[in-house]
């Protein structure tokens, strides 16, 4: 699946906020390497740069859209690498992850072998998308398991086990000998436009559907989606609310 930035940036300031509701909780001072897994255009890392000027930054995307995106972000060691395959380096005093781990199957494996070798005063952070069961997610499973599209979408798309619950992020966390804070939060999305509930989709949850039809059975998918998502985030006269839950997890090595 190919990354489009110009499309995930349409609602930056949406998608940024649970950003930096994430990091404002990470109490690092002086950390001596910062990574951001799943760094995206880099608009975000870029963030991590100012607060921590003394750090070594690293950025790391598996999309080589987004990194070529983000090579005009100063301050910011970027590369293309599979989140899968990255090894905590001893000096990572803060890893940062927002809206990635979603995307991997193992990921609660990877967070198990990253907090275990956490060095001392460190800090482990996360966000993933906690709206697998909200209509968005729902009427598309649906809608892709229908006969016109099953043969076209079988296992394409995740479903709710996608991501763990809190209290199952908090215990593995806590399991790796880190103090932990976890949380969820439920935003309210209010989005401009024609259909701003596809477009926002199309950023995100829809790429793997998109990625499997050819560009006319695609055309059809969404127009059906569309109508279908009319019904269940009905537009009002200020825009389109959209409810959003995230769950977010930081994990503290105390000296």
């Amino acid at each position: 699946m190919r990354w489009d930035p110009d499309q995930y940036a349409r609602y930056a300031g949406e998608r940024g906020r649970p950003y930096l509701d994430l990091l404002a909780r990470v109490g690092a001072t002086a950390p001596r390497r910062v990574v951001d897994l799943g760094c995206g255009p880099g608009t975000l890392t870029a963030l991590l740069a100012e607060r921590w000027p003394s750090a070594v930054v690293e950025g790391i995307d598996s999309s080589p859209e987004m990194i070529a995106t983000a090579q005009s972000v100063g301050g910011v060691e970027f590369r293309v690498q599979d989140v899968a395959t990255w090894t905590m380096p001893p000096d990572a005093d803060v890893v940062i992850s927002n809206a990635l781990l979603q995307w991997v199957p193992t990921h609660r494996e990877l967070l198990s072998t990253w907090a275990s070798a956490l060095p001392v005063d460190g800090w482990l952070a996360f966000q993933v998308p906690g709206n697998f069961d909200s209509p968005s997610h729902t009427l598309m499973r649906s809608l892709a398991a229908e006969d016109r599209w099953a043969p076209l979408l079988d296992g394409v798309l995740r479903h709710h086990e996608a991501v763990a619950s809190p209290a199952e992020y908090a215990t593995l966390l806590l399991d790796a000998g880190l103090t932990v804070d976890v949380w969820e939060t439920t935003y309210l999305h209010v989005l401009p436009g024609s259909d701003p509930v596809l477009d926002w989709l199309r950023g995100t949850g829809l790429r793997p559907v998109l990625a499997a039809l050819s560009e006319s059975d695609a055309q059809e998918f969404c127009a059906e989606f569309a109508q279908r998502l009319r019904v269940a985030y009905p537009a009002t006269r200020h825009g389109t609310p959209m409810p959003y839950r995230r769950i977010f997890a930081v994990g503290h090595r105390a000296a």
